[in-house]
């Protein structure tokens, strides 16, 4: 049997969209959806561009969601993003100006970076930092993490700082027994310390930064929000300092 006019349109569409409706697909007999299926396959092999066509405006589509979602999460202040129970602040709580930091304490960029963010905090009284853990590079970054996050409890606001640089500045991998040491260094109460890091809390705000990163598309470290920008990578002092004086000036990484 030969494809009628209505099952030629409807393998065009196919071809256009890749879908057929099911309820009218039922309605062909097994040897109509094969001769759909072969017109279909030889309809795209002779024009390849609307394969091409197709890729391209559902990449778009994707980017154009992706965008979305971000602008979703960096539009509001007081979302887990800036204001996260489980988050660490350093700096001016009522600064105009805020540097989110996605970092791994086995990362060597962020490892880079830190004399860069220490200049930007000294050199700027009306910036926050939130510093946001973020371990993607192995069990130990994990492991330094949830360390991190229970000393957050005993070493709050700029006192967690003193943490954060020594065990960022740390040579070699870093893991938990090289976090420990940092942590009984700076007399944290180490018992204390041991069933923190176990707590529901710790993994609750591992898990909120994991979910932040993905709506925020990021796979790496470090990683910069700054006003409603994404800056990936250790871009040096300069190219930060422009954002958030830019920030300062009109609310807007970019002016």
């Amino acid at each position: 049997m030969r494809l009628t006019a209505a099952l030629f349109a409807a393998g065009f569409a196919a071809a256009s969209c890749f879908v057929v409706l099911p309820a009218f697909a039922d309605e062909f007999s097994p040897a109509q959806k094969q001769e759909l299926g072969t017109f279909i396959r030889d309809y795209l092999v002779n024009n390849p561009d609307v394969l091409r066509e197709a890729i391209e405006a559902l990449d778009k589509r994707d980017k154009a969601t992706a965008e979305a979602e971000r602008q979703k999460t960096v539009a509001s202040q007081a979302g887990p993003l800036f204001s996260s129970k489980y988050q660490e602040t350093i700096g001016n709580p009522k600064a105009n100006a805020t540097l989110v930091e996605f970092f791994d304490y086995n990362c060597h960029f962020c490892k880079g970076a830190l004399p860069d963010i220490t200049k930007l905090m000294k050199d700027d009284p009306n910036l926050k930092l939130v510093l946001k853990d973020f371990p993607v590079l192995g069990p130990g970054s994990v492991e330094a993490a949830k360390v991190a996050s229970a000393a957050r409890n005993q070493l709050p606001g700029d006192k967690f700082w003193a943490f954060h640089t020594k065990l960022l500045a740390t040579h070699g991998p870093v893991g938990k027994a090289e976090a420990l040491a940092v942590a009984k260094e700076l007399g944290l109460d180490m018992d204390k310390l041991s069933k923190d890091m176990e707590s529901p809390e710790v993994k609750a705000g591992l898990d909120e930064v994991m979910a932040l990163a993905d709506s925020l598309q990021i796979n790496g470290t470090p990683t910069f929000v700054v006003g409603q920008d994404l800056v990936v990578g250790a871009v040096g002092y300069d190219q930060l300092k422009d954002k958030v004086d830019s920030v300062h000036k009109c609310g807007r990484a970019t002016c």
